[in-house]
C-alpha cells in the first residue's frame, strides 16, 4: 500500500479501489473475511499503515449500474451550506436529511455532492454526522490535513459540541456521563449501540442545561470521545432520550413534539475546535432554523442560562 494511504480506514480504501461497487458488497466482503490485510481478517474501521498488503478478492463490477447524476437542486443546496474553505479544509453546515456519504439506499451524500460540485478537488470526510443531524461537518482537501485531524480525533484532542433537546428536566445543571458503548450490527444491517460495561469502548459525554421548557430541556453536549450514536445512547442511559429520536427515543415524547413542529432528531453539531500544526481552528453553525422554530413555540417556563443561537 502506498504511503499516502497511511491512516485511512480499510472500508474507505476498498470503496476507493472498487469504484462503483455497492457499499453492501464491500461490507459483505469484509464481514465474510474475503479481504485480508497482511494475511489476516480485518474490521472495516481498521487503519492502514504504509507497507500493508491488502488482498481484495475478484469482484465483478460490470453489471453495477452507475448512480444517476445528483439533481441540480441538491448541488445548489450543498454549495450554499459551505461555511469555510482553505487549502486544508472545507466545512459544511450540513442540512438535516443529507447523509454524510452515500450507501444504504442513499445515492448521494454530502461527500458525493461536493465531489460532483468540485470535480477538481481531492475531498475526504474527516468525520461523520448522522443523516438527521445538522451542523458542522469537516472535510479535508489534503491528505496531510485528513490524517492530522483524524489523529487528533482518535486522541480526543478536539472539542465537539452539540445542541440537543432532551426529554424532561435533568437533576443537575451539568452532568458527566461515563458509560462504555458497544456497537453491534443487526441481521438487517442496522447499527445499534448499547451501554456495555464489560465489552464497550470508553465513552464520555458532558451535558449542560441551557434552557428549561415544560416537557423538555435544551442541552449542550460536549464529547470527549466520538463513538457512534454516543450522545443519543448516553441520553437514554441517563433517562432523558433526545426528542425526535426514532431509533432510541421515547415514542410518546416524539408524538408530542411533532405537535410543535419537530419532525426529525433534535441534534445539531454546533461547534468543532482543534489545533493542528500550531494553527487553531474553530468552526461553528447556528442552530438550524427548523429546530429554532420548535423552541419558539414550546410551552412552559423557560430559564435561559446561555443563548444557544
Amino acid at each position: 500500500m502506498a504511503d499516502e494511504r497511511e491512516g485511512q480506514r480499510l472500508d474507505n480504501f476498498l470503496l476507493g479501489q472498487l469504484k462503483g461497487a455497492p457499499k453492501s458488497l464491500v461490507y459483505r466482503l469484509l464481514r465474510t473475511g474475503q479481504v485480508r490485510v497482511n494475511g489476516k481478517r480485518a474490521k472495516p474501521d481498521s487503519r492502514l499503515a504504509a507497507g500493508d498488503e491488502v488482498r481484495i478478492p475478484p469482484v465483478r463490477l460490470g453489471e453495477v449500474e452507475a448512480p444517476a447524476a445528483p439533481a441540480q437542486g441538491l448541488l445548489e443546496r450543498i454549495a450554499q451550506a459551505i461555511i469555510h474553505e482553505d487549502r486544508d479544509f472545507l466545512v459544511l453546515d450540513k442540512p438535516a436529511g443529507i447523509a454524510a456519504h452515500g450507501g444504504s439506499g442513499v445515492a448521494h451524500g454530502a461527500i458525493e455532492l461536493l465531489r460532483a460540485l468540485r470535480p477538481g478537488d481531492s475531498l475526504e470526510l474527516v468525520h461523520r454526522l448522522d443523516r438527521d443531524t445538522s451542523g458542522v461537518l469537516v472535510l479535508a482537501r489534503r491528505r496531510s490535513a485528513l490524517t492530522g485531524l483524524q489523529a487528533l480525533i482518535r486522541d480526543n484532542r478536539t472539542t465537539k459540541q452539540y445542541l440537543t433537546l432532551l426529554m424532561g428536566h435533568l437533576r443537575r445543571a451539568t452532568l458527566r456521563v461515563n458509560a462504555p458503548l458497544r456497537k453491534s450490527i443487526l441481521q438487517g444491517g442496522e447499527r445499534m449501540v448499547r451501554v456495555n460495561e464489560s465489552e464497550g469502548k470508553p465513552s464520555l459525554t458532558h451535558f449542560r442545561v441551557i434552557d428549561v421548557y415544560d416537557p423538555v430541556s435544551l442541552v449542550e453536549a460536549t464529547l470527549e470521545t466520538g463513538r457512534t450514536h454516543q450522545i443519543r445512547v448516553h441520553a437514554v442511559h441517563i433517562g432523558h432520550p433526545i426528542a425526535g429520536d426514532e431509533k432510541y427515543g421515547d415514542k410518546a415524547l416524539n408524538r408530542e413534539m411533532r405537535e410543535f413542529g419537530l419532525n426529525r432528531l433534535f441534534l445539531h453539531a454546533a461547534r468543532f475546535e482543534f489545533e493542528l500544526n500550531g494553527k487553531g481552528y474553530s468552526f461553528s453553525a447556528p442552530l438550524a432554523p427548523d429546530l429554532a422554530a420548535v423552541l419558539d413555540v414550546l410551552p412552559g417556563q423557560r430559564i435561559t442560562r446561555r443563548s444557544a443561537r
